[in-house]
């Protein structure tokens, strides 16, 4: 008989690791006493201990649940058939046959990719359980009858996050891949990961805020946003960058982006090759961006006529004081869309023409169906919000970013609490992520305006609902051309939300359709080749109509855009060196607002 080779298990060094348990002892002693004094203090937290209802949401659900005890039991004994038929075919595999799964993973769900999860029939049945416990508990509440729509929502987003949190793949017992490199380590990877949590708490100050990438790897104006230009005018809210140009002539007419300010715009400038800043500089365009300030707060009673008046209609001004150009064309991304189609409403009743093309980057100007977002927006989470605001003046940037982590937890969640605190590894530099950390505040006014007038009140579709600067708007009188570009797979900004403006503007309208999501979808250069969108002619009332009848394109919808706007250029100029132009250089691009970062 062969004799079994005992594993080869690597022993920690008692001294190395006496000394690591012992600086995490003190650091964590540290951490709890600072986080404590803290919670002691915050006064919107204290007054109510579920700011979010999900407690009640629950509690609702639960007692509706209960009247129909007919419908449980008979998704009780369904998931009783289920786990029958698994024990049934595990029981199979250990006696060596082959057996079909009762249950697999969504092709996209990377947290099966280990092949133990396959290969070894305990991780299999593991993995399998946890599967059909999942989808009981996901159909089993979704088919809850009498709860208001909001209710239903609220419950459906809170049980997924219940059951992302509970996957086998982020516990160190029931994840393979976690538990052989303990073995292979002795240990050693739990010990870095726990120095790893430390960090990210301390650096959330008693919060987590989980590091997805290596922070010390990226510098803004080093080696991301080092597209050459200079800042050429500002105001309390944002800095005017203008780039220099790389081609001996450039469209007539300047391009102006309008970014959102809940990030940084420097999405739209991370690196060299993926940067459509340069990219539409290389094109022959003039373009100028809005680099938002990351407010404080001395700005808290700053507000969304603020922004307007001092961000796009500002930067008019000083555009044409710098080119001499009366017109411009405007791209708005995401708020900064909305925030675009609110000045071009309210430019339409002052007839104000200046901007000949708009383009807008997944952009809602009817939040009807404001897709999973809409979880966090009713009376009372809204209020508690509106008590944090008041205490700082500003919404914590941390807190806007969590919520946007929510909606893809397993991708930007769960999946760096195994890499970074079960298997002890080191984040990896990534430009995108580095960005996506980058938080920006909130001016308390500003944010309440905008999460109560567009997403609970929906008044910015709504003709007069809203004024600004003393003139009620109406998007209905938008003439100017538009280029809606939407996402396939947007969590943020549904396109068949972003779609309805197709129906509300009078000018001519262009709607795209990118694969992917509200980043990947809008960054995504030609050279990479990656992805496809959709074209269609037509405009039917309905986007399921708009997009069984459309075009795929394979690649980039960059040169689509470039050749649409290009019919409002306006001819071409002799390239316009911002360093040489009448409005003094403050900076160098990125400028100093972008630089700003929450402590």
């Amino acid at each position: 008989m062969a004799e079994h080779q005992a594993p080869d298990v690597k022993l920690p060094d008692p001294v190395e690791l006496s000394r690591a348990m012992t600086r995490i002892a003190e650091q964590s002693q540290r951490l709890v006493t600072d986080f404590l004094s803290r919670q002691a203090g915050d006064g919107a937290a204290k007054a109510n201990p579920d700011p979010m209802g999900v407690g009640s949401a629950f509690l609702e659900m639960t007692a509706r649940m209960m009247a129909d005890p007919a419908k449980l039991m008979k998704a009780q004994m369904s998931l009783w058939q289920d786990y029958l038929t698994l024990w049934q075919r595990t029981t199979q595999r250990l006696m060596g046959q082959e057996a079909a799964p009762v249950i697999t993973p969504a092709k996209d769900d990377r947290r099966f990719k280990d092949s133990a999860w396959d290969e070894n029939t305990l991780f299999d049945f593991i993995k399998q359980s946890y599967l059909l416990s999942a989808r009981w508990m996901q159909s089993t509440v979704s088919e809850v009858d009498g709860l208001d729509d909001h209710t239903a929502r609220k419950v459906d987003f809170y049980t997924r996050q219940f059951v992302d949190a509970m996957a086998p793949s982020n516990f160190v017992m029931t994840n393979p891949e976690v538990l052989r490199t303990t073995v292979e380590t002795g240990g050693e990877n739990l010990v870095k990961g726990l120095e790893h949590l430390l960090k990210d708490l301390e650096r959330g100050k008693g919060e987590l805020r989980i590091s997805m990438t290596d922070y010390n790897a990226f510098q803004v104006g080093k080696n991301i946003a080092v597209t050459p230009g200079k800042v050429v005018f500002q105001t309390d809210l944002m800095q005017l960058i203008q780039y220099t140009p790389t081609t001996e002539q450039v469209n007539k007419r300047p391009l102006m982006i309008v970014p959102p300010w809940i990030n940084k715009y420097y999405i739209l400038d991370l690196r060299e090759k993926n940067s459509y800043i340069k990219w539409a500089v290389d094109q022959g365009h003039t373009v100028f961006v809005l680099s938002w300030v990351n407010p404080d707060e001395k700005l808290a009673r700053k507000t969304f006529e603020d922004y307007m008046f001092e961000g796009p209609l500002a930067a008019l001004d000083a555009i044409r004081q710098q080119t001499g150009e009366e017109d411009v064309n405007a791209i708005g991304y995401c708020l900064g869309g909305t925030l675009l189609s609110a000045t071009l409403a309210y430019m339409a009743a002052k007839n104000d023409d200046r901007i000949k093309s708009a383009t807008f980057f997944t952009t809602m100007t009817d939040f009807a169906e404001a897709g999973e977002l809409s979880v966090f927006i009713d009376e009372e989470q809204l209020s508690f919000i509106e008590s944090q605001m008041n205490e700082r003046g500003y919404l914590d940037g941390a807190k806007m970013a969590t919520t946007f982590n929510m909606l893809r937890a397993n991708d930007l969640i769960w999946s760096f609490v195994v890499n970074n605190y079960l298997l002890g590894k080191d984040p990896f530099p990534f430009d995108l992520l580095y960005w996506n950390g980058d938080s920006t505040r909130m001016p308390a006014a500003m944010h309440s305006y905008y999460l109560r007038n567009m997403y609970q009140k929906n008044l910015l579709v709504q003709p007069g609902a809203l004024t600004l600067g003393g003139v009620p708007i109406d998007l209905r009188k938008i003439k100017t051309p538009s280029f809606f570009l939407s996402t396939r797979e947007d969590h943020i900004a549904p396109w068949k939300s972003t779609y309805a403006a197709t129906q509300t503007f009078a000018g001519p309208v262009k709607f795209v359709l990118a694969a992917s999501g509200h980043i990947a979808g809008v960054v995504n250069p030609p050279a990479a080749e990656k992805y496809c969108y959709w074209t269609n002619t037509k405009l039917p009332k309905a986007p399921d109509d708009w997009l069984k009848d459309a075009q795929p394109t394979p690649g980039s919808w960059w040169p689509e855009w470039n050749k649409w706007v290009g019919k409002y250029a306006n001819g071409k100029v002799e390239a316009r060196d911002p360093a040489k132009g009448p409005l003094p250089a403050l900076d160098d691009a990125p400028g100093s607002y972008v630089k700003v970062h929450i402590a």
